[in-house]
């Protein structure tokens, strides 16, 4: 067996890994809601009232918790929260791109809402402060990786070529790139890999 086709036969059993991953996570979570008490409605965390209550009994209240911080965090903070215009405007960017480029393109486009996921604020174990900073975190991390997949998208639209040495923290979609160097696969594949998003989760 060459070298390519025993690449070929790991990335198969790669994908069959994740998907088998992906069954076990979701019966993970569903074990998860079950022994936590909660349930999801209309994508809206509701957590049963007993259980919501006990939850309530771990709080720090909020005054205490600044209080309690460490001078460093608080001086830090701001320079924190300072990030959220950025990514903010990267949000926007990003969705008004896609919705304008990838139409032109025929690309399928993001949905956002597969990634920018804010429920813990829902949490009854956590004060203001610390309901603000998980919404402030869910959404920074949420918005990073929706744009990761636009970006991603776009380069095998335009450049679906892999590197000449590995680059770390690749994107998933880069196993189907054309080799560095094989000129004849890049004008023969390029069609095909533009139109190939049956991986692609469904658009908005």
């Amino acid at each position: 067996m060459s070298r390519e086709s025993r690449l070929d036969e790991l990335w198969r059993r790669l994908q069959e890994a994740e998907q088998a991953l992906e069954l076990e996570l979701q019966a993970y979570v569903e074990e998860q809601r079950e022994k936590f008490h909660y349930t999801l409605e209309n994508g809206k965390v509701k957590f049963e009232t007993e259980f919501k209550a006990f939850q309530e009994r771990y709080r720090v209240g909020a005054w205490r918790y600044f209080k309690d911080a460490k001078l460093s965090y608080i001086l830090t903070a701001p320079v924190i929260y300072a990030m959220v215009m950025p990514i903010a405007l990267l949000d926007v960017t990003l969705t008004l791109y896609q919705h304008i480029c990838f139409r032109v393109y025929g690309i399928p486009r993001v949905k956002r809402s597969d990634y920018v996921v804010i429920d813990r604020h829902m949490l009854g174990y956590l004060n203001a402060i610390e309901k603000l900073n998980c919404v402030y975190c869910g959404y920074g991390n949420g918005v990073i990786a929706y744009g990761r997949e636009i970006t991603a998208r776009t380069e095998q639209f335009w450049c679906p070529i892999k590197h000449a040495t590995t680059a770390s923290g690749a994107h998933s979609r880069t196993e189907k790139f054309v080799e560095y160097g094989d000129a004849d696969g890049w004008r023969a594949r390029l069609p095909s890999l533009r139109e190939d998003w049956t991986d692609a989760s469904p658009s908005d």
